[in-house]
């Protein structure tokens, strides 16, 4: 089998005399065009502490490359940073940026007709929007994960970006100088690396270690260790044997490889929006999964790890106890992985694992299935009056969720986080932000900055946030997110009132407004959607193009 399978329709024969000039001058020789070209599709930006150093280690990925004798082409997506673009219109662009990153790689890739194609990302839209990218294509691919921030340090303690974000409520709410505030935003963010927590970033690069996408310990090398050089040259050769032998993402990603995926964010306190992500990945490989199957993995999976945000570890700290890999021996030793799911080393989860040790003596960031951080997983979906779709619960930190309450109605961000940091929402009430959902915002933004304030001033436990909207993995408390239908199309949530009693029961998986049917049809006789405001551009084709958030907010559904 030829290496070099595609390219040649650009490279061969004397009517590819022109491409082959062009070629040429960007320093292809004759021998060239006898070898796979391969993308190397990076990230990279000085925007972010989380992309601006992916360029300086993909070099050793593009290196390795020459000397397997394949000809690396580099390229670059782009980003929107969930962190910066949080609490304004910015974030609307986030989630685009997860189809425009999928785009790009589509494009260029089949473009120029590569053979197998590198992706590198960092923040969290860069790595699903990277590997649909590589789905869509179905040549030899592989992720490589930029790594994590090593962790600030303020008076002492470690600080990481939700400290920020945090630090925003707990001045609001007179719980600390303006001395901290200012010290804690300086040493938030020490260097090259996306956030540190199990937040998004992290959760999304242990999901695609885990479905097989990303060779064993790429999600927890922190992104300034040495060893990251490894990984970079170590995902080289396994994309050489994926060329070899022609394995591709349709290969790896199958239904069994999902599992494996979802159980593993369970078990890792993951990112809410894994289920998004998971979904949309599901999608572009044709494998039916529905958002209903996430509930039975985290009923029989529990969190074995103490992880930000509602825990006290980084990803340095779980990478220093064993890493990712070793949270997945234990659950692959337990039987709750497949273990004969193919990878992209070419072996087998089963085999990939072997050689892991479990070394949870002397260390507090992982603990034993015999005695888990919680019996359960972090992630549940609900369903019920509020939410016939779905929507999806974050229990991380809370043994479970069961809250009634009046609900305290806001048809933005915005005006929800002003009546939280001036004191407008007291104990008991539960917050609805709505027309944040994927064709309502459009963009569904995150609501980090309101449950970080929540948080900051104390009212993790006693206030809850519902929105149709999104979280940020550093999101903890009472919140419910991806609430479907969403406002914008005529979904419940954007009927109900001020003085509504919600219910929220992770017990029983249901969300309910106690408001019967026919007060609510009444109500939607009066509904009439809002405008958003975009009438041309990105914003306003991704809302025209959207699918509901229980479909994975994907823009090329049939």
């Amino acid at each position: 089998m030829e290496r070099n399978r595609r390219s040649t329709a650009m490279t061969g024969g004397i009517s590819r005399t022109p491409n082959r000039a062009f070629l040429r001058g960007v320093g292809f020789t004759d021998e060239d065009f006898s070898k796979p070209i391969v993308g190397v599709a990076t990230a990279v930006s000085d925007v972010s502490p989380c992309n601006v150093h992916l360029d300086e280690i993909a070099a050793h990925t593009k290196q390795r490359l020459k000397e397997l004798e394949t000809k690396p082409v580099s390229f670059h997506t782009f980003l929107v940073t969930d962190g910066m673009a949080m609490g304004h219109e910015g974030m609307k662009c986030s989630l685009i940026s997860r189809e425009t990153i999928a785009d790009t790689i589509e494009l260029c890739a089949r473009g120029h007709q590569m053979d197998a194609v590198v992706g590198v990302g960092g923040c969290d839209k860069t790595i699903p929007g990277t590997v649909m990218g590589l789905a869509r294509l179905d040549v030899p691919g592989i992720f490589i994960y930029g790594g994590s921030i090593r962790s600030g340090h303020y008076n002492g303690k470690p600080v990481d970006i939700v400290s920020a974000f945090e630090a925003v409520g707990a001045y609001s709410a007179g719980k600390i100088s303006e001395q901290d505030r200012h010290g804690i935003e300086c040493a938030a963010c020490p260097g090259a690396g996306a956030c540190g927590g199990m937040y998004t970033a992290n959760t999304m690069a242990s999901a695609m270690e885990a479905i097989g996408m990303s060779i064993p310990g790429c999600a927890s090398v922190p992104a300034v260790d040495p060893a990251r050089t490894d990984i970079m040259i170590r995902s080289a050769d396994a994309l050489n044997t994926m060329i070899n032998r022609w394995i591709t993402p349709r290969d790896i990603m199958t239904k069994e490889a999902f599992e494996n995926a979802i159980r593993v964010v369970m078990a890792l306190g993951g990112s809410t929006n894994a289920v998004l992500h998971i979904l949309a990945l599901a999608h572009e490989v044709d494998v039916p999964l529905s958002i209903d199957e996430f509930n039975h993995f985290s009923d029989t999976t529990p969190i074995l790890t103490d992880m930000k945000p509602a825990g006290r570890y980084v990803m340095e700290d779980l990478y220093e106890a064993g890493g990712v890999q070793m949270v997945m021996k234990m659950l692959l030793d337990a039987g709750l992985l497949h273990g004969d799911c193919l990878t992209c080393t070419g072996k087998t989860l089963a085999e990939n694992l072997a050689d892991v040790e479990v070394r949870l003596e002397g260390q507090e960031v992982v603990y034993p299935l015999s005695a888990p951080e919680k019996d359960t997983g972090p992630i549940v979906i609900l369903k019920g009056s509020l939410a016939p779709e779905g929507a999806v619960l974050k229990t991380c930190g809370l043994q479970e969720v069961v809250h009634t309450g009046p609900a305290r109605v806001f048809n933005d961000e915005e005006s929800a986080l002003d009546a939280i940091l001036n004191g407008g929402i007291v104990a008991g009430d539960v917050v609805v932000i709505r027309y944040e959902g994927p064709k309502g915002g459009p963009g569904m933004r995150e609501m980090l900055a309101p449950t970080a304030a929540i948080a900051g001033a104390g009212l993790t436990k006693e206030v809850a946030l519902i929105t149709d909207g999104r979280f940020s993995g550093g999101s903890h408390g009472m919140v419910v997110g991806h609430v479907s239908p969403e406002a914008q199309t005529g979904g419940p949530i954007g009927l109900i009132r001020d003085g509504d009693i919600v219910e929220i029961n992770s017990n029983t998986k249901k969300l309910n407004v106690q408001v019967d049917q026919q007060e609510l049809d009444s109500r939607r006789a009066d509904w009439t959607p809002r405008s958003h405001g975009y009438t041309r551009g990105a914003l306003y084709k991704f809302g025209r193009m959207v699918s509901s958030a229980s479909r994975g907010a994907v823009t090329d559904e049939s």
